[in-house]
């Protein structure tokens, strides 16, 4: 068995819904505690706009889980009850199944992703970058992300992205679908304001803990934005 990573959005709709919803990003930690082949788990809220802001986006929401192997990830999606009542108080709901292949750095000291592919220059990629902020750097961190964001947003060769947390401000998260490892590189090290932010980061010292990983997504599973994601994903490679 091959560990995998799966990334669970989340859209919903309407007060209720959206309340029922951000509850549970306390109460559903313990209806995630002791299911069978989880790792390693966070559920996370969103910002405003394209995700990157200090104001929260109430509607949409994710779950990143690290799995023993597919088959739990599998049977999960396909049982278990809390999933499933997500999955009811959606409007939209789409997952990405993952192979990790490059990471570096702690979650709250942990390392939890076992490194096992190699990147393809010519397949999607996802990217998940995860700083805790420093108290005394919020104001500083904040004043400069936006730039960042609004730019990644409209990339060439970035097919989805978003800003998630989770504590607002504090913990933060980006997590992003690209059309190629190429690409993603490209805006990685090519970009000037990425690279700006990046000297920065460590000019500036934000971080008291940071994780950057990059995986292989190998299937796609339900609806974003109107789309089926499959059948998007496919149509852009």
């Amino acid at each position: 068995m091959s560990q995998i990573t799966t990334v669970s959005f989340f859209k919903l709709s309407g007060f209720k819904r959206m309340w029922w919803a951000f509850t549970q990003m306390q109460l559903g930690i313990s209806r995630l505690d002791q299911v069978n082949g989880l790792e390693f788990f966070k559920l996370m809220g969103s910002g405003s706009g394209n995700g990157f802001s200090i104001l929260p986006n109430f509607s949409t929401y994710v779950l990143l889980c690290v799995w023993e192997s597919e088959a739990h990830a599998v049977d999960f999606f396909e049982k278990n009850a809390f999933f499933k009542e997500y999955q009811a108080n959606s409007d939209e709901q789409f997952n990405v199944f993952a192979s990790a292949a490059v990471s570096h750095g702690y979650w709250e000291g942990k390392q939890p992703f076992n490194t096992t592919e190699e990147l393809d220059k010519d397949s999607p990629v996802m990217v998940l970058t995860r700083g805790s902020i420093k108290k005394s750097k919020l104001i500083s961190f904040w004043r400069r992300v936006n730039r960042v964001s609004e730019n990644l947003s409209h990339y060439e060769g970035s097919l989805m992205s978003i800003g998630v947390g989770e504590w607002p401000l504090i913990q933060q998260a980006t997590l992003s679908l690209w059309k190629s490892k190429d690409e993603m590189m490209h805006f990685a090290y090519k970009n000037e304001k990425h690279q700006r932010v990046i000297k920065l980061t460590r000019k500036l010292n934000w971080y008291q803990e940071e994780l950057f990983a990059r995986f292989k997504p190998y299937k796609f599973e339900g609806r974003w934005n109107g789309r089926d994601m499959k059948n998007f994903i496919e149509a852009k490679n």
